[in-house]
């Protein structure tokens, strides 16, 4: 249940999936009233979300939310949040509402029963899911693993958030604590969306279809579940 699209440079990926993901809203928007956009960070959909951000969507009525975020404040280095609104909640997607992760609490696990009582509160399903994927074959905050995992990747959870601490030596820098939607969350997406740049990502993706060991390559979850199916966007 995965397809690929490959492109022959980013630029064609960048507008082919920036029109998929505003088809999407723009479907959600028409059959519901409003749709619901779940985003990652990450410097590979940057552009993606820069070129969407122009399309002329009602975006008041599209709700953005992170798939994942470190525990940091806005205003701190590697915050998500900080990121999209940076990049996608710009011109005319300006006027979208945006759920970020981090709220009050000290750590991502004393913090977990409140972000899942503002996910919950999401309008479902979700139309459109962006992965993106690390050289590990970590996609959200599945890092391989880590603690917390194997709940995150239970695929019959009723849980939307899970608290997870990803070793030190999976992450860049000291960010280690982390809130993630699960997989069963983002299997609610109508839409999922994993993308892809590089020739050693392209290695780390077709090495994560020859195997099954999802602890090892998280990714796995996403590719190999059965349920949905995935489009992966690669570009050299």
């Amino acid at each position: 249940m995965v397809e690929e699209k490959f492109f022959a440079d980013r630029e064609r990926l960048t507008l082919a999936l920036a029109n998929e993901c505003a088809a999407a809203l723009h479907a959600g928007i028409k059959a519901n009233g409003q749709a619901t956009f779940l985003v990652s960070g990450g410097s590979s959909p940057e552009p993606v979300y820069r070129e969407l951000s122009r399309r002329p969507l009602p975006w008041e009525q599209v709700n953005v939310a992170l798939v994942d975020e470190r525990w940091v404040e806005k205003d701190e280095a590697g915050s998500n949040l900080a990121f999209i609104s940076n990049s996608l909640l710009q011109n005319e997607a300006a006027k979208a509402p945006c759920l970020g992760m981090k709220n009050a609490a000290a750590t991502p696990a004393e913090g977990e029963a409140d972000c899942e009582r503002a996910y919950q509160e999401l309008p479902r399903p979700f139309d459109v899911c962006v992965l993106g994927m690390g050289n590990d074959g970590h996609t959200a905050s599945f890092f391989p693993y880590a603690e917390g995992l194997e709940q995150a990747l239970d695929p019959k959870s009723e849980r939307l958030c899970k608290a997870i601490t990803a070793k030190q030596s999976a992450v860049t820098g000291a960010h280690t604590e982390r809130m993630t939607l699960t997989l069963a969350a983002i299997l609610q997406a109508k839409e999922i969306k994993l993308l892809i740049t590089g020739e050693e990502k392209l290695k780390v993706y077709r090495q994560a279809l020859l195997g099954d060991d999802t602890a090892e390559m998280p990714v796995r979850s996403i590719l190999k579940q059965g349920q949905k199916p995935v489009t992966v966007y690669w570009a050299p």
